[in-house]
């Protein structure tokens, strides 16, 4: 199916003939998936569900109810993951690119900005996972990463439905708004990673000398 939301819609008219509940089911199972599978398009499914919304076909609430019920049960996991196993498992490898060092550094930033980058976590295309695990190594506050996160994943996917209901007419144009941002927060992404890994290649060569 791809990230194209007029072929997911596609597929959810398919299992719509069998009944709503099944659309509701595989929605909260793609909005789980895409946490624990990146780059699994969950967000191409909350779009579709949206354009169903519009259409009259499913209930608003109880679609960003299971929304935020898949996503958030699936950031959780990764939490718990970081949390109770995480640190660990990294401080006995200690790899280069997430030393030791890297995890302080990490506590440091969940404390003084920790509520600034889980509010904004569900908009970080290609680190969601990362941050959520980051976060349970980091020892953030379990009600607090909660708190943040159902703020986030709320604000992100009320933002796609609005965005099909007000486009459902025109399913294309969604699908441009959708390449359109991957277009521009890759890119980005791309910057932020390799300046980073060229700041650990550098620091780490010059501690070598």
């Amino acid at each position: 199916m791809g990230e194209n939301p007029t072929q997911i819609t596609e597929f959810l008219d398919e299992v719509f003939r069998h009944g709503a509940l099944w659309v509701y089911v595989v929605l909260l199972a793609a909005c789980f998936i895409e946490n624990i599978f990146p780059p699994f398009p969950g967000d191409s499914f909350i779009v579709a569900a949206g354009g169903l919304v519009a259409l009259g076909r499913l209930n608003f609430v109880t679609t960003m109810i299971i929304v935020l019920v898949g996503g958030i049960s699936s950031v959780m996991i990764l939490y718990y993951f970081g949390n109770n196993y995480g640190r660990a498992y990294f401080e006995k490898k200690n790899f280069k690119y997430f030393s030791v060092r890297d995890i302080a550094l990490m506590e440091t930033k969940l404390q003084k900005w920790g509520a600034f980058i889980l509010v904004f976590s569900r908009f970080m295309v290609g680190i969601r996972a990362a941050i959520a695990v980051a976060a349970g190594v980091g020892r953030y506050p379990t009600a607090l990463m909660l708190f943040y996160s159902t703020v986030s994943y709320f604000l992100f996917s009320v933002l796609l439905i609005f965005l099909a209901i007000g486009t459902v007419e025109n399913l294309e144009l969604i699908k441009v708004y959708i390449v359109k941002y991957n277009l521009v927060i890759w890119p980005i992404l791309i910057v932020i990673g390799s300046v980073y890994f060229l700041r650990k290649f550098f620091f780490f060569r010059k501690e070598s000398k």
